[in-house]
Protein backbone atom coordinates (compact mmCIF):
# COMPACT_ATOMS: atom_id res chain seq x y z
CA UNK A 1 0.00 0.00 0.00
CA UNK A 2 1.21 3.18 -0.90
CA UNK A 3 1.25 6.03 2.10
CA UNK A 4 2.06 9.13 0.16
CA UNK A 5 -1.38 10.04 -1.36
CA UNK A 6 -2.89 9.68 1.91
CA UNK A 7 -0.09 11.58 3.96
CA UNK A 8 -0.82 13.92 0.82
CA UNK A 9 -4.10 14.30 1.30
CA UNK A 10 -3.86 14.51 5.30
CA UNK A 11 -1.21 17.76 5.00
CA UNK A 12 -3.52 19.43 2.15
CA UNK A 13 -6.48 19.49 5.04
CA UNK A 14 -4.03 20.69 7.77
CA UNK A 15 -2.90 23.34 5.59
CA UNK A 16 -6.32 24.85 4.88
CA UNK A 17 -7.02 25.09 8.29
CA UNK A 18 -4.03 26.34 9.90
CA UNK A 19 -3.72 23.07 11.64
CA UNK A 20 0.25 22.22 11.03
CA UNK A 21 0.87 21.85 14.73
CA UNK A 22 -1.58 19.15 15.32
CA UNK A 23 -5.25 18.16 15.57
CA UNK A 24 -7.15 18.57 18.45
CA UNK A 25 -7.30 14.76 19.68
CA UNK A 26 -3.69 14.64 19.52
CA UNK A 27 -3.09 16.88 22.97
CA UNK A 28 -2.26 16.08 26.05
CA UNK A 29 -6.07 15.78 27.91
CA UNK A 30 -4.06 16.25 31.51
CA UNK A 31 -1.75 19.25 30.59
CA UNK A 32 -4.70 21.14 28.81
CA UNK A 33 -7.00 20.68 31.99
CA UNK A 34 -10.57 23.01 31.11
CA UNK A 35 -10.26 26.44 32.89
CA UNK A 36 -13.75 25.92 34.35
CA UNK A 37 -11.78 24.02 37.60
CA UNK A 38 -10.01 26.41 38.50
CA UNK A 39 -9.97 28.07 41.85
CA UNK A 40 -10.58 31.58 42.33
CA UNK A 41 -14.27 31.78 41.07
CA UNK A 42 -16.64 30.78 38.68
CA UNK A 43 -16.08 34.09 36.89
CA UNK A 44 -12.16 34.14 35.79
CA UNK A 45 -11.56 34.16 32.46
CA UNK A 46 -8.71 32.20 30.48
CA UNK A 47 -5.57 34.55 30.03
CA UNK A 48 -5.35 33.42 26.19
CA UNK A 49 -8.81 33.88 25.25
CA UNK A 50 -10.72 37.49 24.74
CA UNK A 51 -12.36 38.08 27.78
CA UNK A 52 -16.55 38.88 27.94
CA UNK A 53 -17.10 42.23 29.16
CA UNK A 54 -20.28 41.02 30.86
CA UNK A 55 -18.17 38.49 32.77
CA UNK A 56 -15.49 40.96 33.57
CA UNK A 57 -18.55 43.13 35.19
CA UNK A 58 -19.23 40.24 37.02
CA UNK A 59 -16.26 39.41 38.53
CA UNK A 60 -15.58 43.33 39.34
CA UNK A 61 -18.62 43.66 41.23
CA UNK A 62 -18.02 44.03 45.21
CA UNK A 63 -20.42 43.46 47.73
CA UNK A 64 -22.14 46.64 49.83
CA UNK A 65 -21.98 44.83 52.73
CA UNK A 66 -18.99 45.42 55.47
CA UNK A 67 -16.94 41.82 55.51
CA UNK A 68 -16.23 42.47 59.05
CA UNK A 69 -19.75 42.88 60.38
CA UNK A 70 -22.33 40.20 61.39
CA UNK A 71 -24.22 40.84 57.95
CA UNK A 72 -20.58 40.14 56.01
CA UNK A 73 -20.15 36.80 57.72
CA UNK A 74 -24.16 35.96 57.23
CA UNK A 75 -23.64 36.63 52.90
CA UNK A 76 -20.19 34.45 53.42
CA UNK A 77 -21.75 31.56 54.80
CA UNK A 78 -24.86 32.15 53.08
CA UNK A 79 -22.73 31.42 49.61
CA UNK A 80 -20.34 28.80 50.86
CA UNK A 81 -23.41 26.51 52.01
CA UNK A 82 -24.88 27.00 48.58
CA UNK A 83 -26.09 24.10 46.73
CA UNK A 84 -24.94 25.82 43.47
CA UNK A 85 -27.40 24.54 40.70
CA UNK A 86 -26.33 27.90 38.71
CA UNK A 87 -22.74 26.84 39.44
CA UNK A 88 -22.73 23.46 37.38
CA UNK A 89 -24.87 25.01 34.73
CA UNK A 90 -22.13 27.42 33.96
CA UNK A 91 -19.60 24.80 33.96
CA UNK A 92 -21.27 23.34 31.39
CA UNK A 93 -22.47 25.95 29.36
CA UNK A 94 -18.31 26.85 29.81
CA UNK A 95 -17.59 23.21 28.23
CA UNK A 96 -19.65 23.32 25.83
CA UNK A 97 -17.95 26.48 24.44
CA UNK A 98 -14.85 25.28 24.95
CA UNK A 99 -15.78 22.73 22.53
CA UNK A 100 -17.49 25.14 20.02
CA UNK A 101 -13.74 27.27 19.83
CA UNK A 102 -12.21 23.91 18.08
CA UNK A 103 -14.99 23.72 15.41
CA UNK A 104 -12.94 25.39 12.79
CA UNK A 105 -10.54 22.83 12.89
CA UNK A 106 -11.40 19.81 10.51
CA UNK A 107 -13.47 16.95 11.32
CA UNK A 108 -12.51 13.43 11.15
CA UNK A 109 -14.64 10.05 10.62
CA UNK A 110 -15.13 6.73 9.26
CA UNK A 111 -16.42 6.65 5.99
CA UNK A 112 -17.56 2.88 4.17
CA UNK A 113 -18.54 3.00 0.46
CA UNK A 114 -19.65 0.09 -1.51
CA UNK A 115 -17.43 -0.89 -4.70
CA UNK A 116 -19.09 -2.28 -8.35
CA UNK A 117 -18.16 -5.48 -7.32
CA UNK A 118 -19.92 -5.47 -4.24
CA UNK A 119 -16.82 -4.89 -1.95
CA UNK A 120 -17.12 -3.17 1.23
CA UNK A 121 -13.81 -0.27 1.59
CA UNK A 122 -13.58 1.51 4.76
CA UNK A 123 -11.76 4.16 5.28
CA UNK A 124 -11.46 7.80 6.94
CA UNK A 125 -13.05 10.97 5.75
CA UNK A 126 -11.61 14.10 6.78
CA UNK A 127 -13.37 17.78 5.95
CA UNK A 128 -12.56 21.07 6.44
CA UNK A 129 -15.03 23.81 6.10
CA UNK A 130 -13.58 26.48 3.95
CA UNK A 131 -17.04 29.01 3.43
CA UNK A 132 -19.81 28.47 5.41
CA UNK A 133 -21.11 32.22 5.99
CA UNK A 134 -20.46 32.26 9.32
CA UNK A 135 -22.00 29.54 10.72
CA UNK A 136 -19.25 28.01 12.78
CA UNK A 137 -18.40 31.74 13.63
CA UNK A 138 -21.77 32.11 14.86
CA UNK A 139 -21.80 28.60 16.81
CA UNK A 140 -18.84 29.93 18.73
CA UNK A 141 -20.72 33.69 19.34
CA UNK A 142 -23.67 31.57 20.89
CA UNK A 143 -21.26 29.08 23.12
CA UNK A 144 -19.89 32.63 24.25
CA UNK A 145 -23.66 34.31 24.63
CA UNK A 146 -24.39 31.02 26.54
CA UNK A 147 -21.82 31.12 28.72
CA UNK A 148 -22.09 34.86 30.10
CA UNK A 149 -26.31 33.92 30.16
CA UNK A 150 -25.20 31.05 32.87
CA UNK A 151 -22.61 33.29 34.49
CA UNK A 152 -24.87 36.66 35.02
CA UNK A 153 -27.54 33.86 36.22
CA UNK A 154 -24.93 32.09 38.91
CA UNK A 155 -24.78 36.28 40.16
CA UNK A 156 -28.46 36.25 40.35
CA UNK A 157 -28.82 33.33 42.31
CA UNK A 158 -26.14 33.95 44.72
CA UNK A 159 -27.44 37.51 45.39
CA UNK A 160 -30.55 36.55 45.87
CA UNK A 161 -29.46 33.87 48.63
CA UNK A 162 -27.56 36.53 50.62
CA UNK A 163 -30.68 38.37 50.13
CA UNK A 164 -32.55 35.77 51.89
CA UNK A 165 -30.13 35.14 54.25
CA UNK A 166 -29.57 38.70 55.68
CA UNK A 167 -33.40 39.30 55.10
CA UNK A 168 -33.69 36.42 57.79
CA UNK A 169 -30.86 37.78 59.83
CA UNK A 170 -32.84 41.36 59.89
CA UNK A 171 -36.26 39.66 60.27
CA UNK A 172 -35.42 37.80 63.56
CA UNK A 173 -33.95 41.28 65.32
CA UNK A 174 -36.68 42.86 64.39
CA UNK A 175 -38.92 40.42 65.78
CA UNK A 176 -36.74 40.76 68.86
CA UNK A 177 -36.84 44.28 69.23
CA UNK A 178 -40.91 44.47 69.09
CA UNK A 179 -41.10 41.08 71.24
CA UNK A 180 -38.64 43.18 73.97
CA UNK A 181 -41.10 46.74 73.61
CA UNK A 182 -44.28 44.34 73.77
CA UNK A 183 -43.00 42.72 77.03
CA UNK A 184 -42.27 46.38 78.43
CA UNK A 185 -45.50 47.46 77.32
CA UNK A 186 -47.24 44.20 78.62
CA UNK A 187 -45.59 44.84 82.20
CA UNK A 188 -46.65 48.93 82.15
CA UNK A 189 -50.33 47.81 81.13
CA UNK A 190 -50.55 44.96 83.74
CA UNK A 191 -50.16 48.17 86.51
CA UNK A 192 -52.63 49.67 84.98
CA UNK A 193 -55.04 46.56 85.88
CA UNK A 194 -53.60 46.50 88.75
CA UNK A 195 -54.82 50.13 89.71
CA UNK A 196 -58.76 49.80 87.63
CA UNK A 197 -58.94 46.29 89.37
CA UNK A 198 -58.28 48.06 92.60
CA UNK A 199 -61.15 51.12 91.93
CA UNK A 200 -63.18 48.34 90.84
CA UNK A 201 -63.21 46.56 94.08
CA UNK A 202 -63.54 50.21 95.87
CA UNK A 203 -66.56 50.56 93.54
CA UNK A 204 -65.29 53.55 92.10
CA UNK A 205 -64.66 51.96 88.67
CA UNK A 206 -67.22 49.90 86.49
CA UNK A 207 -66.44 46.37 85.85
CA UNK A 208 -66.68 47.38 82.10
CA UNK A 209 -63.41 49.30 82.37
CA UNK A 210 -61.34 45.89 84.10
CA UNK A 211 -62.33 44.28 81.01
CA UNK A 212 -61.20 47.06 78.07
CA UNK A 213 -57.76 46.73 80.25
CA UNK A 214 -58.01 42.83 80.11
CA UNK A 215 -58.72 42.76 76.35
CA UNK A 216 -55.39 45.24 75.50
CA UNK A 217 -53.08 43.00 77.28
CA UNK A 218 -54.60 40.41 76.15
CA UNK A 219 -53.62 41.98 72.33
CA UNK A 220 -50.32 42.62 73.75
CA UNK A 221 -49.13 39.81 74.65
CA UNK A 222 -50.78 38.27 71.58
CA UNK A 223 -48.49 40.19 69.23
CA UNK A 224 -45.51 39.16 72.08
CA UNK A 225 -46.17 36.24 71.20
CA UNK A 226 -46.21 36.59 67.20
CA UNK A 227 -43.29 38.64 67.04
CA UNK A 228 -41.16 36.33 69.46
CA UNK A 229 -42.00 33.48 66.80
CA UNK A 230 -41.05 35.56 63.74
CA UNK A 231 -37.93 35.94 65.47
CA UNK A 232 -37.32 32.22 66.22
CA UNK A 233 -38.93 31.07 62.90
CA UNK A 234 -36.41 33.58 61.28
CA UNK A 235 -33.59 32.14 62.98
CA UNK A 236 -34.40 28.22 62.57
CA UNK A 237 -34.37 29.04 59.08
CA UNK A 238 -31.13 31.17 58.11
CA UNK A 239 -29.76 28.07 60.21
CA UNK A 240 -31.28 25.25 58.12
CA UNK A 241 -29.80 27.70 55.13
CA UNK A 242 -26.34 28.18 56.00
CA UNK A 243 -25.72 25.73 58.76
CA UNK A 244 -24.28 28.76 61.21
CA UNK A 245 -26.34 31.07 64.32
CA UNK A 246 -24.77 33.93 64.48
CA UNK A 247 -25.02 36.82 67.31
CA UNK A 248 -28.16 38.65 68.16
CA UNK A 249 -26.77 42.08 68.64
CA UNK A 250 -25.48 43.62 65.68
CA UNK A 251 -24.23 46.85 64.97
CA UNK A 252 -26.01 48.92 62.62
CA UNK A 253 -26.60 48.03 58.91
CA UNK A 254 -24.99 49.96 56.29
CA UNK A 255 -24.95 49.17 52.74
CA UNK A 256 -22.89 52.24 51.57
CA UNK A 257 -23.36 54.21 48.47
CA UNK A 258 -23.54 51.78 45.12
CA UNK A 259 -20.78 52.36 42.46
CA UNK A 260 -22.43 54.82 40.20
CA UNK A 261 -23.39 53.48 36.42
CA UNK A 262 -24.10 49.84 37.71
CA UNK A 263 -26.24 48.11 35.20
CA UNK A 264 -28.97 45.54 36.73
CA UNK A 265 -28.35 42.23 36.20
CA UNK A 266 -31.24 41.79 34.78
CA UNK A 267 -30.43 43.87 31.94
CA UNK A 268 -26.79 42.21 31.62
CA UNK A 269 -28.66 39.13 30.97
CA UNK A 270 -31.08 40.02 28.78
CA UNK A 271 -28.06 41.67 26.50
CA UNK A 272 -26.52 38.46 27.07
CA UNK A 273 -29.67 36.60 25.93
CA UNK A 274 -30.28 38.76 22.82
CA UNK A 275 -26.46 37.84 21.35
CA UNK A 276 -26.88 34.09 22.01
CA UNK A 277 -30.48 35.10 19.68
CA UNK A 278 -28.53 36.54 17.18
CA UNK A 279 -25.95 34.13 17.20
CA UNK A 280 -28.56 31.50 17.07
CA UNK A 281 -30.24 33.54 13.98
CA UNK A 282 -26.64 33.95 12.50
CA UNK A 283 -26.59 30.00 12.67
CA UNK A 284 -29.94 29.83 11.13
CA UNK A 285 -29.43 32.07 8.19
CA UNK A 286 -26.22 30.01 7.51
CA UNK A 287 -27.50 26.53 7.13
CA UNK A 288 -30.13 28.17 4.59
CA UNK A 289 -27.10 29.27 2.29
CA UNK A 290 -24.32 27.09 0.51
CA UNK A 291 -20.99 26.03 1.96
CA UNK A 292 -17.94 24.91 0.45
CA UNK A 293 -15.71 22.27 1.96
CA UNK A 294 -12.20 20.42 1.17
CA UNK A 295 -12.68 16.64 1.75
CA UNK A 296 -10.05 13.97 1.20
CA UNK A 297 -10.83 10.13 1.89
CA UNK A 298 -8.20 7.70 2.89
CA UNK A 299 -9.13 4.04 2.24
CA UNK A 300 -6.98 0.97 1.70
CA UNK A 301 -7.43 1.17 -1.97
CA UNK A 302 -5.91 5.07 -1.63
CA UNK A 303 -7.03 8.85 -1.13
CA UNK A 304 -8.66 11.34 -2.93
CA UNK A 305 -9.06 14.99 -1.81
CA UNK A 306 -11.87 17.68 -3.72
CA UNK A 307 -13.74 20.31 -2.91
CA UNK A 308 -17.38 19.77 -1.35
CA UNK A 309 -20.82 22.32 -1.99
CA UNK A 310 -23.49 20.99 0.01
CA UNK A 311 -26.84 22.98 2.13
CA UNK A 312 -27.49 22.19 5.53
CA UNK A 313 -31.48 22.51 4.79
CA UNK A 314 -32.42 22.02 1.52
CA UNK A 315 -33.67 25.14 -0.64
CA UNK A 316 -37.57 25.72 -1.24
CA UNK A 317 -40.33 28.47 -2.14
CA UNK A 318 -40.57 29.73 1.42
CA UNK A 319 -36.99 29.89 1.71
CA UNK A 320 -36.70 34.17 1.44
CA UNK A 321 -39.65 34.73 3.81
CA UNK A 322 -37.49 32.44 6.01
CA UNK A 323 -34.62 34.59 5.30
CA UNK A 324 -36.68 37.87 6.46
CA UNK A 325 -37.67 35.51 9.50
CA UNK A 326 -34.14 35.31 10.75
CA UNK A 327 -33.66 38.51 10.46
CA UNK A 328 -36.81 39.72 12.05
CA UNK A 329 -35.59 37.41 15.10
CA UNK A 330 -31.95 39.47 15.30
CA UNK A 331 -34.48 42.74 15.66
CA UNK A 332 -36.44 41.16 18.12
CA UNK A 333 -33.26 40.12 20.37
CA UNK A 334 -32.49 43.48 20.27
CA UNK A 335 -35.28 45.14 21.15
CA UNK A 336 -35.49 42.95 24.23
CA UNK A 337 -32.65 44.97 25.31
CA UNK A 338 -34.38 48.02 25.13
CA UNK A 339 -37.80 46.74 26.99
CA UNK A 340 -35.46 45.24 30.42
CA UNK A 341 -33.63 48.87 30.41
CA UNK A 342 -36.92 50.55 30.21
CA UNK A 343 -38.11 47.56 33.34
CA UNK A 344 -34.96 48.29 34.85
CA UNK A 345 -35.38 51.88 35.58
CA UNK A 346 -39.21 51.46 36.08
CA UNK A 347 -38.09 48.77 39.29
CA UNK A 348 -35.55 51.01 39.95
CA UNK A 349 -37.62 54.24 40.28
CA UNK A 350 -40.28 52.46 42.29
CA UNK A 351 -37.36 50.80 44.63
CA UNK A 352 -36.12 54.65 45.62
CA UNK A 353 -39.77 56.01 45.72
CA UNK A 354 -40.39 53.16 48.44
CA UNK A 355 -37.23 53.82 50.16
CA UNK A 356 -37.45 57.26 50.39
CA UNK A 357 -41.34 56.61 51.58
CA UNK A 358 -40.71 54.40 54.75
CA UNK A 359 -37.35 56.90 55.25
CA UNK A 360 -40.15 59.43 55.76
CA UNK A 361 -42.52 56.87 57.52
CA UNK A 362 -39.34 56.37 60.18
CA UNK A 363 -38.65 59.67 60.87
CA UNK A 364 -42.76 60.32 61.17
CA UNK A 365 -43.37 57.29 63.27
CA UNK A 366 -40.37 58.59 65.49
CA UNK A 367 -41.51 62.10 65.70
CA UNK A 368 -45.58 60.75 66.37
CA UNK A 369 -43.66 58.10 68.92
CA UNK A 370 -42.07 61.53 70.45
CA UNK A 371 -45.71 63.40 71.19
CA UNK A 372 -47.16 60.00 72.63
CA UNK A 373 -44.65 60.02 74.75
CA UNK A 374 -44.57 63.12 76.10
CA UNK A 375 -48.55 63.38 75.89
CA UNK A 376 -48.46 59.81 78.16
CA UNK A 377 -46.55 61.84 80.77
CA UNK A 378 -48.32 64.41 80.83
CA UNK A 379 -51.64 62.17 81.27
CA UNK A 380 -49.98 59.99 83.72
CA UNK A 381 -48.79 63.46 86.00
CA UNK A 382 -52.19 64.14 85.54
CA UNK A 383 -53.82 60.95 86.73
CA UNK A 384 -51.79 60.71 89.62
CA UNK A 385 -52.46 64.61 90.89
CA UNK A 386 -56.19 62.97 90.69
CA UNK A 387 -57.05 65.23 87.53
CA UNK A 388 -57.73 62.83 84.81
CA UNK A 389 -59.68 59.30 84.73
CA UNK A 390 -57.00 56.31 84.56
CA UNK A 391 -58.92 54.68 81.53
CA UNK A 392 -57.59 58.10 79.44
CA UNK A 393 -54.07 57.27 80.57
CA UNK A 394 -54.26 53.65 79.30
CA UNK A 395 -55.92 54.89 76.12
CA UNK A 396 -52.82 57.05 75.72
CA UNK A 397 -50.43 54.71 76.53
CA UNK A 398 -52.13 52.09 73.55
CA UNK A 399 -51.46 54.97 71.11
CA UNK A 400 -47.39 55.36 72.19
CA UNK A 401 -47.20 51.34 71.96
CA UNK A 402 -49.02 51.88 68.10
CA UNK A 403 -46.49 54.20 67.55
CA UNK A 404 -43.43 52.52 68.24
CA UNK A 405 -44.59 49.57 66.77
CA UNK A 406 -45.12 51.56 63.43
CA UNK A 407 -41.57 53.03 63.81
CA UNK A 408 -39.69 49.91 64.48
CA UNK A 409 -41.68 48.19 60.92
CA UNK A 410 -40.63 51.13 59.28
CA UNK A 411 -37.31 51.08 60.43
CA UNK A 412 -36.64 47.88 58.94
CA UNK A 413 -38.12 48.07 55.85
CA UNK A 414 -35.90 50.34 54.83
CA UNK A 415 -33.33 47.92 55.52
CA UNK A 416 -34.90 45.53 53.44
CA UNK A 417 -35.60 47.62 50.21
CA UNK A 418 -31.54 48.69 50.79
CA UNK A 419 -31.25 45.41 50.15
CA UNK A 420 -33.36 44.60 47.27
CA UNK A 421 -31.89 47.62 45.44
CA UNK A 422 -28.38 46.35 46.22
CA UNK A 423 -29.27 42.49 45.07
CA UNK A 424 -30.49 43.93 41.65
CA UNK A 425 -27.78 45.39 40.80
CA UNK A 426 -25.26 41.93 41.88
CA UNK A 427 -23.87 44.11 45.13
CA UNK A 428 -24.41 41.94 47.75
CA UNK A 429 -22.12 38.90 47.06
CA UNK A 430 -18.10 39.81 45.74
CA UNK A 431 -17.95 38.25 42.10
CA UNK A 432 -14.30 36.53 42.67
CA UNK A 433 -15.71 34.87 45.51
CA UNK A 434 -18.83 33.70 43.89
Amino acid sequence: MHLARPIGALALLCSLSACADGLPFMGNQAANESDVTRRGGNFEQPQDETASQVISTLLERRSLLDETTVYGSVAEAAVAASARAAEAELISAKLRAEAESKNWLPTIGPSVSLTDLGELVAGMLIQQVLFDNGRRKAEREFAAADVEVAAVALSQDMNERVEDAVGLYVAGLRGDEKAAYNSRALSQMQEFRRIVSGRVEGGLSDRSDLNVVDSKISGMRNARTTSQDAATTARAELTAMTGQSFPDKPGKLDLGTPPANVQYLEVLKTQAVANRGVAQAVVSRAGLLPQIAAAGNITSDGSGAGLTLDLAEPLGLGTPAALQAIEATKEAARRQVGEAEEDARRSHSRQIQRLASYQRQTLEAAALARTSRETYKLFKAQFEAGQRPVMDVVSIYEDLVKREQDHIDAKYEVVLIQLALARDMGLLADGDKI
